[in-house]
């Protein structure tokens, strides 16, 4: 099974929402210090990437993943994906079904929001776009990405949150949530994505929850599940060096199964 054309195994990095890319810069640098092929696309409207006009969709974002890949001549990559990242990626297993290598989904869950989550995501996309209530709304968001340890400990890790979350355009945090809130159940899905996988979750995550964790873990052929200590919303952020850990054994649990399933 050969991952690339080059021998490197391509390893695709999603991040969350309101953040960009540059929230993965040090597992992008590590990993690239390992020989892999790294591919952190600033997802539509974040970043350097432009909103574009199309209607709100993850099915949308996996296109243009699937895109980006196949102009690099990647067939097939290990997906990562944080937060709105993983639902991106679930959303790439759907639409381009064979291509994932291994799986991480970070601080995410499979099931798709109930009527009262929608609501409260549309309520909340009505206060971003007010030009008197917005700000002060997404401000407020912030403190809520990190755990309590990086309250205490971390500050430059929150201050960081804060600066991406200010900067992110009203527009394209709309269309996320609107993205994210038609979003399917994605655990059949799951079920048939039978390759390594790993589960994160910060202990100290306000937005995941127990639950959701677990029926994700469940979904997995061979998934397991990893808590974060010390860590809320965003491990890559709060503990790189934890997120780097799950990442490489990920990785040699791909080269476990490539050679189980092809032992030449």
């Amino acid at each position: 099974m050969t991952a690339a054309a080059n021998g490197r195994v391509p390893v695709v990095l999603l991040h969350a929402l309101s953040l960009d890319s540059s929230m993965w810069d040090a597992q992008r640098e590590a990993l690239e210090r390992r020989g892999h092929l790294v591919v952190a696309p600033d997802q539509r409207g974040f970043g350097a990437t432009a909103l574009g006009d199309e209607p709100p969709s993850l099915d949308t974002v996996a296109d243009d993943l699937a895109r980006e890949l196949d102009e690099r001549g990647i067939e097939r990559a290990v997906l990562v994906g944080v937060s709105m990242g993983g639902y991106a990626a679930m959303a790439f297993l759907r639409r381009h079904p064979g291509r994932a290598l291994a799986l991480a989904l970070v601080s995410t869950r499979a099931d798709a929001d109930d009527e009262a989550a929608r609501t409260a995501r549309e309520g909340f996309v009505a206060l971003m776009e007010d030009p008197v209530k917005g700000p002060a709304v997404i401000e407020s968001t912030a403190p809520r990405l990190v755990g309590a340890t990086t309250h205490a400990e971390r500050p430059q890790v929150l201050a960081r949150v804060r600066t991406a979350v200010a900067g992110a355009s009203p527009a394209s945090l709309a269309w996320a949530q609107r993205a994210i809130a038609a979003r399917g159940d994605a655990l059949d899905v799951l079920r048939a994505t039978d390759v390594p996988a790993v589960v994160i979750v910060g202990e100290e995550d306000e937005l995941i929850s127990e639950a959701d964790t677990r029926a994700t873990v469940e979904a997995l052929p061979r998934g397991r599940l990893v808590v974060v200590p010390g860590s809320g919303h965003l491990p890559p952020l709060e503990a790189p060096e934890a997120i780097q850990t799950e990442l490489d054994a990920l990785l040699a649990e791909l080269d476990a199964f490539t050679t189980e399933v092809d032992p030449r």
